[in-house]
């Protein structure tokens, strides 16, 4: 099922439900037709969009609200917090083409600070799935869940038949010791694929796809650091605020040392292009992922 199914699927169920959009109907090109005065398109504005949408919400609706993840977490974000957050309102945004997904669009349209952003207002939880079809699991329980959500929509196909969606729960897709993978969203396809070939060099990984950000699986996380000699976050996100950010404060809060070596963007925007050139030119395919962890596995024999 499609993530535009999905969601009028709920909608048909729920009658709260309201689907709104700033001028982007890519993922629900049919919402409008099928929810009648239900679908608003507020045009190129969004914090109208946000605004309206705490507004329904207090008068009981569930709103959905799309919009370009950069634009939606950026120019909104202080009707996000104030609005939404402070107010805790049923709220879901859903950010478009985040990360590596803007492709050929420039840094204006660059969501690399997303998680960052949303993940600094109290209340406000946040869901990265892995793929369209990680998407689709968890969108139900997102949707039904009585707090304001941040979600970061993806549509790549899946390269693993994942477990039941829980809130809160990450998803353990292999077990190793050598290395700790902890990724989110877009590059964990690429993580799947670097832990095959690590495999099949001789190096086992434990890869964990992280789901929700907030709340995040403490608990998997510290196991992950405890069981192997390597811990590896993997995102499409500037380093400041995102996975690492995340893990260094849970490590820290409970007081576990870990080797841990980050792959992300770094502080920078990327070179515009289709996403698998910008995949190959950031060192992000699976094989390169692969080679990368390699490097620090053989510097660390090497102390």
């Amino acid at each position: 099922m499609g993530y535009e199914a999905a969601l009028l699927g709920l909608a048909r169920d729920d009658e709260r439900i309201m689907v709104l959009t700033a001028e982007n109907r890519a993922p629900i090109r049919h919402a409008g037709a099928a929810l009648g005065s239900r679908f608003v398109d507020v045009g190129i504005a969004e914090q109208t969009l946000v605004g309206m949408s705490a507004g329904l919400a207090l008068r009981g609706r569930v709103p959905v609200a799309h919009a370009l993840a950069t634009f939606l977490t950026m120019r909104a974000f202080e009707f996000i917090r104030t609005d939404v957050g402070v107010a805790n309102l049923p709220v879901k945004l859903v950010g478009y083409v985040p990360g590596l997904l803007s492709e050929s669009n420039g840094p204006t349209h660059q969501a690399l600070e997303d998680v960052a952003l949303m993940r600094g207002i109290p209340n406000l939880r946040v869901f990265c799935p892995a793929d369209h079809e990680d998407l689709v699991l968890g969108l139900p329980a997102v949707v039904a869940d009585p707090a304001p959500w941040y979600v970061r929509w993806l549509d790549r196909p899946a390269a693993v038949r994942h477990e039941p969606f829980a809130i809160g729960r990450s998803e353990v897709v292999s077990e190793g010791s050598d290395v700790g993978i902890l990724v989110y969203g877009t590059l964990f396809r690429e993580a799947h694929e670097a832990v095959l070939r690590l495999a099949e060099l001789g190096v086992s990984a434990r890869l964990v796809n992280l789901r929700t950000l907030v709340p995040v699986d403490e608990k998997t996380i510290l196991a992950t650091a405890r069981l192997t000699r390597l811990l590896v976050t993997i995102e499409d996100h500037f380093l400041t605020g995102g996975l690492r950010s995340i893990v260094s404060e849970i490590l820290v809060r409970h007081a576990l040392p870990a080797r841990v070596h980050t792959i992300s963007l770094g502080d920078r925007w990327f070179r515009p292009g289709p996403l698998a050139q910008v995949l190959e030119a950031e060192r992000l395919l699976g094989p390169q992922l692969a080679d990368r962890i390699l490097e620090v596995l053989s510097d660390d024999r090497d102390r």
